[in-house]
């Protein structure tokens, strides 16, 4: 693995990823979840970024994933939002809920049908009813998670029962807000770590790791995570 301060830049083979397993928790260090900039969230947010945070090919593959995955009917949660969504643009949802950091970014959306400028490193509790979603998406924003395993538990509250949640995971972040994990852990491990997430709750039926990125341009990573019945 090769990092750099602007971007985590990673290579690794198809195999490493598909074989890659949930953790132990107990063997995670605390300095995991730990960040170089512990400063509110809100002071780094509070301008609005209208960029992309991964490659045209690679923002391709993951709408096409969700157009396979999230039919029309779907009640949606688009976790850490921002100004784009990527979800196909031709599909209307039923209900489009997006939770971010940003409110001019989160207004810009214009797949949202709904928006909550929250703090999920400050306040872990979702602002949602019990089973209010059928998918939640978490698209390049993961490694931002300071608690993830109370983040992961809200999330399948929030889910019915069958439903999908899907983290797309690529190799660029912001470095002073990531976790110390994704700047130490090669992609199979940041993989495995994200299923760990899922699994703790004890509420997933399936956890699976999908390799969909495009040649020439920045991975796709995917960890999907079916809920129990």
């Amino acid at each position: 693995m090769l990092f750099r301060n602007d971007h985590s830049i990673v290579r690794c083979k198809l195999s490493d990823i598909n074989e890659s397993r949930a953790m132990d928790n107990i063997d995670l260090p605390d300095q995991f979840f730990t960040r170089q900039d512990e400063s509110p969230d809100t002071e780094f947010y509070v301008s609005p970024r209208f960029c992309t945070h991964i490659d045209d090919a690679t923002i391709d593959n993951l709408t096409q994933y969700y157009r396979e995955e999230l039919p029309a009917s779907y009640r949606l949660l688009d976790l850490m939002s921002s100004w784009v969504s990527h979800l196909p643009k031709e599909v209307n949802y039923q209900r489009v809920a997006g939770l971010g950091m940003n409110a001019a970014e989160l207004a810009e959306n214009p797949q949202l049908d709904e928006f909550t400028v929250h703090n999920l490193n400050e306040t872990l509790k979702l602002p949602y009813a019990t089973h209010s979603f059928d998918a939640v998406t978490i698209a390049v924003s993961i490694q931002y998670l300071a608690h993830p395993f109370e983040t992961f538990v809200e999330i399948g509250r929030v889910l019915k029962p069958g439903g999908k949640c899907i983290v797309s995971m690529s190799h660029r972040l912001f470095p002073t807000k990531a976790i110390y994990a994704f700047h130490v852990l090669p992609p199979g491990d940041r993989c495995r770590l994200v299923s760990t997430y899922l699994f703790q709750t004890e509420m997933f039926e399936t956890i699976e790791t999908i390799d969909r990125s495009p040649p020439n341009a920045d991975p796709l990573w995917l960890i999907v995570g079916n809920m129990k019945l």
